[in-house]
């Protein structure tokens, strides 16, 4: 039996192949609708201003944008998540969005929620996204707010679009970028996030910003750094609720600290998971851009770029000794969030050390007692057991000892 709906084919499981078969060379793909954002956040990697017509000149078409979802659904694609900048800008985003789930793809969308309209909460009401939309917030009051966004009327408007999701019972959540002129408004954030029905947990963070991945502004560059918090706050923050995150990261660290070697990819970026870029660029993550590591679908397809060209890319291995020497040992890895597209936006390689990402990582390593002072993570030979007694213990004094 199948229904048919304005937007979807529901079939029977029985009546239907899932992937034929065959494993999915893509699962979920990352679309990049516009790099333009209505808001001109001070800590933003991307963004460029919302009426850059040379940006939205380059940027993929309607048409160009649905083949590719085509493709994507064609490999067992099951969702997408629509992004930018801000997603809504596009007039087409509503087309898009149809598109994407009459192919019976479930949608993310990360937005900044202000131009949220009546018709949209409508829209996502009557035809689900299926995923939870993620809004970003960035202060408690037009103040602090618009502090970051330096985008008059940008409070009122993103509390709006909230209220109208609200309103229709669309699921979404929040989350919230921690800046200067917001950092001590972070228990009202979240007394008010609990509020939120879709709010299964505390809401997300994000404190050690990312550069321009375009490296196309040192100006922004050393804007971005000095919004960092420094290892020290960040640590500060994450450990608010102690005996959680030390639940948090004996399972984690369990499952994904050990060294890499002279691997560079150990995520799983570009293994049945791939971004688009607003202008039809194929990248293993939307922030590594390295000539090397970018396809180009207006000349390919996502078949091939998945088949042949992302395997490639995974095969590339470290060459500079510096990494070789510290990285490649260090069994932080994991903890640590050194990798290609970190390199990258940090340096303009793809195995260049940096420095904060490993200042910060040390930082959590010794709090967790996973080392001493003194020890850098690429000079300890006894990782399993440090790792071994820290999963298995309770944070004593005596399970403290048994890995120093």
């Amino acid at each position: 039996m199948i229904e048919e709906s304005s937007y979807a084919v529901k079939m029977r499981s029985d009546h239907a192949r899932l992937w034929n078969g065959k494993a999915p060379l893509l699962v979920e793909c990352d679309m990049e609708l516009t790099e333009r954002c209505n808001n001109n956040c001070i800590h933003c990697c991307i963004n460029l201003p919302p009426d850059d017509l040379v940006a939205k000149n380059k940027e993929l078409s309607t048409e160009e944008i649905k083949e590719i979802l085509e493709q994507a659904a064609s490999l067992g694609c099951l969702s997408v998540r629509f992004t930018g900048g801000e997603p809504l800008l596009r007039d087409d985003f509503e087309e898009l969005y149809l598109y994407a789930r009459r192919l019976g793809l479930k949608v993310t969308l990360f937005t900044n929620g202000t131009l949220i309209s009546p018709h949209l909460a409508k829209l996502f009401a009557s035809i689900p996204p299926l995923e939870k939309i993620e809004i970003t917030v960035y202060g408690m009051n037009k103040t602090s707010y618009e502090a970051v966004t330096r985008n008059s009327g940008s409070f009122e408007k993103a509390f709006r679009g909230i209220d109208l999701l609200l309103e229709e019972k669309v699921p979404f959540i929040v989350k919230m970028a921690i800046l200067p002129p917001n950092r001590e408004e972070l228990e009202e954030f979240e007394a008010w996030a609990s509020t939120i029905p879709w709010m299964d947990g505390p809401p997300g963070y994000a404190m050690f910003f990312d550069l321009r991945c375009r490296r196309d502004s040192p100006a922004k560059d050393a804007a971005i750094k000095g919004l960092r918090l420094s290892p020290e706050q960040g640590l500060q923050i994450l450990t608010r609720r102690r005996e959680t995150f030390f639940n948090n990261m004996r399972g984690f660290c369990s499952k994904f600290v050990r060294p890499a070697g002279n691997r560079l990819f150990s995520c799983g970026s570009g293994v049945a998971h791939g971004c688009v870029d607003a202008y039809g660029k194929f990248q293993a993550c939307l922030l590594l851009r390295h000539p090397l590591t970018v396809y180009d679908l207006k000349n390919g397809s996502v078949k091939d770029a998945m088949e042949h060209f992302f395997p490639k890319v995974r095969e590339i291995t470290a060459e500079n000794p510096d990494y070789l020497a510290r990285c490649a040992h260090c069994f932080l890895k994991g903890l640590c969030e050194q990798c290609p597209a970190k390199s990258w936006i940090e340096h303009g390689t793809l195995d260049t050390p940096v420095e904060y990402l490993c200042e910060i990582a040390h930082t959590e390593a010794r709090y967790l007692g996973l080392l001493g002072e003194t020890e850098m993570g690429w000079e300890v030979a006894d990782w399993r057991e440090r790792l071994s007694c820290f999963s298995e213990e309770e944070r004593t004094e005596s399970s403290k000892q048994c890995v120093i």
